[in-house]
């Protein structure tokens, strides 16, 4: 009695492999904006901020959605 075992592991699609490196390059510029948004504007004084029409309760929602417009 004979028996074959096929155990090969297939590679993974080249395209996968780019959308997981394009996935993970998205979410650092996404981070890095983010970082960069929230840290310059809590540098702000409460003056400044209240000339910009922003208060500190805004900042975190600010730098949310810089971080979703960089693309």
């Amino acid at each position: 009695m004979t028996f074959f075992s096929d155990a090969s592991v297939r590679p993974a699609a080249p395209s996968r492999i780019a959308a997981f490196f394009e996935a993970v390059s998205l979410k650092l510029r996404q981070r890095k904006a983010y970082r960069s948004t929230y840290y310059e504007l809590s540098d702000l004084s409460n003056r400044e901020l209240a000339d910009l029409g922003m208060t500190r309760c805004d900042i975190r929602r600010l730098s949310l959605e810089a971080a979703e417009m960089s693309v």
